[in-house]
């Protein structure tokens, strides 16, 4: 798949909760993104970030994936097959090795920033 065939109106994210019934997991679908690349760097800094939120001091590989798998938040991109990120893919490396501010930016690539700006003339 190929960022010349974007869908229309962007990729998009979808955000799901852990913690909720498997039928209710969906928080929001975010959409603009305007190339694969970014949607799959968003979802990874997502999950990335969620993973840090559950890492409690001391915690060990174990206790961080399980506090994530019930408590935290997971990322997909819509409509990407196999050229789409997915957790599953770096989430081991992710609990083994906590990250900096940096890799947990997702907000730096989230399209909605985008539109706030243009709401907002003095921003």
């Amino acid at each position: 798949m190929s960022d010349i065939f974007a869908p229309e109106g962007g990729w998009r994210v979808r955000l799901l909760d852990h913690s909720a019934p498997s039928e209710a997991r969906e928080i929001e679908t975010i959409a603009g993104f305007p190339t694969l690349m970014q949607a799959n760097e968003f979802a990874r800094r997502y999950v990335r970030d969620q993973i840090e939120r559950c890492r409690a001091a001391g915690a060990d590989r174990r206790a961080v994936l399980e506090a994530w798998a019930a408590f935290g938040e997971d990322a997909e991109v819509l409509d990407a097959g196999p050229a789409g990120w997915r957790s599953e893919a770096e989430l081991g490396d992710f609990v083994d090795q906590p990250a900096d501010a940096e890799a947990c930016d997702w907000r730096a690539l989230d399209p909605r920033r985008d539109e706030d700006a243009e709401d907002d003339p003095e921003a």
